[in-house]
């Protein structure tokens, strides 16, 4: 497919901020979805990664493009190929969200490129958000999204496989059941329509997908997390890279092992590869 990078790279510099203050309701939300029990008190310290529930775009739903998305031109480019993920991120942490706190989201894209893969032509949009909390700055986010050609009509039994070796078990492993709700859950909670994560005519017609996918981000608030859970304290900085998909079709596993003084960590599904690597530093 030829199209015009020159135009798209037209979008860098682009801007679009949103606020939302962190209510007690949204943490008991955040904590029956992932069953946890973070603190839900004002002024308590927010759990790691809850800023993807904040501040969200809020496109109108005759607005959406057919994967459920915002239609494409307003503040991400027009990239005019149909397939959009989350290719990876990464955070540096500044200060605590907290409880009560009126979070404030302020993005900026960084960079437009298009790169040929295996698979076809890829285009990849670098987003920068920059989130303060009571007018703090609490974290920089780097966010790369990639954009794909259409599915390759394989047949949805070996859509989405990758033939890299099995991934290795963890130092710290843990057992996760992508249900149905649970992604819906995670949906909601971040305003996401993306119709991979909730319709599975969809994704199986015409994604070309065996099932529903697992979250990006959901998969990288378990690993920053788990991260913190086994150092006992929150990570100064996280960043992730996704290898290859996660489905609702079987459980996975969060694991981390200690590399000097940072922790690796990754996501994987039995006998498959790595889906999402990732590193913490404190």
């Amino acid at each position: 497919m030829d199209f015009d990078i020159d135009q798209l790279r037209m979008w860098i510099g682009r801007e679009d901020s949103a606020s939302e203050v962190l209510s007690e309701t949204l943490v008991n939300q955040f904590n029956a979805t992932f069953d946890r029990n973070f603190n839900v008190e004002p002024e308590a310290t927010a759990p790691l990664l809850i800023h993807f529930c904040l501040a969200q775009p809020t496109a109108s739903t005759k607005s959406l493009g057919s994967d459920g998305h915002a239609a494409r031109g307003e503040f991400l480019p027009p990239v005019p190929l149909p397939r959009r993920m989350w290719a990876g991120g990464a955070f540096t942490f500044h200060s605590d969200i907290r409880v009560g706190d009126e979070v404030t989201r302020t993005s900026t894209i960084k960079d437009v490129v298009l790169k040929q893969g295996r698979s076809g032509q890829l285009c990849f949009v670098t987003v920068e958000h920059m989130i303060s909390s009571n007018g703090r700055p609490a974290l920089t986010e780097r966010q790369d999204i990639v954009y794909r050609e259409a599915a390759r009509k394989t047949g949805p039994e070996t859509a989405g496989t990758s033939t890299s070796k099995i991934a290795p078990g963890g130092e710290n492993s843990q057992q996760i059941t992508p249900t149905a709700a649970y992604l819906f859950r995670y949906s909601a909670m971040t305003f996401n329509a993306h119709r991979i994560h909730y319709d599975r005519d969809y994704v199986r017609d015409v994604e070309n997908y065996p099932g529903l996918i697992v979250h990006g981000p959901l998969q990288a608030t378990l690993l920053c997390q788990y991260a913190a859970d086994v150092r006992g304290k929150a990570p100064a900085s996280f960043h992730f890279r996704s290898y290859s998909p996660l489905f609702d079709t079987s459980d996975f596993t969060i694991n981390a092992t200690s590399d000097g003084k940072k922790l690796k960590l990754w996501t994987a599904r039995p006998n498959g590869p790595i889906a999402m690597e990732a590193h913490a530093q404190w």
